[in-house]
């Protein structure tokens, strides 16, 4: 349930970075790279998070 949250979060931010970028006239490539690239940071870290400590 915390990763889901955590996704959610990231996702907010993804839209809201995108959004402003848009409204700043960066173009739609630049938008899409730099979508597709905060959503892998974001599933990198939200793993590192919420990832359980293996048994040892």
């Amino acid at each position: 349930m915390s990763f889901g949250l955590y996704a959610l979060g990231y996702l907010i931010v993804i839209i809201a970075v995108c959004y402003i970028a848009h409204l700043m006239h960066v173009p739609q490539a630049w938008i899409f790279g730099i979508g597709l690239l905060l959503a892998g940071l974001g599933i990198v870290t939200g793993v590192q998070t919420t990832r359980q400590k293996d048994p040892s």
